[in-house]
């Protein structure tokens, strides 16, 4: 049995956590540990003032919690890949770590009052569209997919927190 760690990277409110545990329990085979929380990304770019998601991967390779087999890091910290100014989250194809960024799933971020609401669904998303790159999928043509490409939070918003048939069924064969 597959065993998917959620963690914290940093103080986060314990509802969102729970919603998205239990959207990566609604779509993916075993089972969903909430491992101790891992600490800060200790991957900021001053110059930047975000954080480099490809330097969270790897540090999170580090600090592997013992009995998962794939984690997903969960931080409130802005991330960034080199040729892209931000990024919700970052995963290792068919790898074993994964980040996801909450700092622009927020209202605040974009000048709008708090919608606790919202922020859970959009976190379940991003949960599920990560962790579906764990299980080796790529962005899937269905706009309404999880794993459908989001490049701003309009297409999150769009999308659903769950795996759309196709992709559904490819993470089932990968764990036969």
């Amino acid at each position: 049995m597959i065993v998917l760690g959620l963690a914290a990277m940093d103080n986060l409110e314990e509802d969102l956590l729970a919603a998205m545990r239990e959207a990566l329990e609604d779509n993916f085979p075993g089972r969903v540990a909430s491992p101790p929380p891992i600490g800060s990304p200790d991957a900021y770019d001053p110059s930047r003032r975000q954080h480099n998601a490809p330097l969270v991967l790897k540090r999170l390779l580090t600090l592997f919690p013992p009995g998962v087999d794939k984690i997903v890091a969960v931080t409130a910290c802005d991330l960034f890949i080199p040729m892209l100014s931000f990024v919700y989250g970052q995963a290792q194809l068919d790898g074993r770590v994964a980040a996801v960024s909450v700092a622009r799933l927020r209202p605040e971020f974009y000048g709008l009052a708090p919608h606790p609401p919202l922020l859970l669904t959009r976190a379940r998303k991003e949960a599920v569209h990560e962790t579906g790159h764990l299980f080796g999928l790529v962005h899937c043509m269905t706009n309404t997919c999880a794993m459908s490409l989001s490049t701003n939070i309009h297409q999150i918003d769009l999308k659903r927190d769950v795996l759309c048939p196709a992709c559904r069924a490819r993470v089932w064969e990968r764990v036969r």
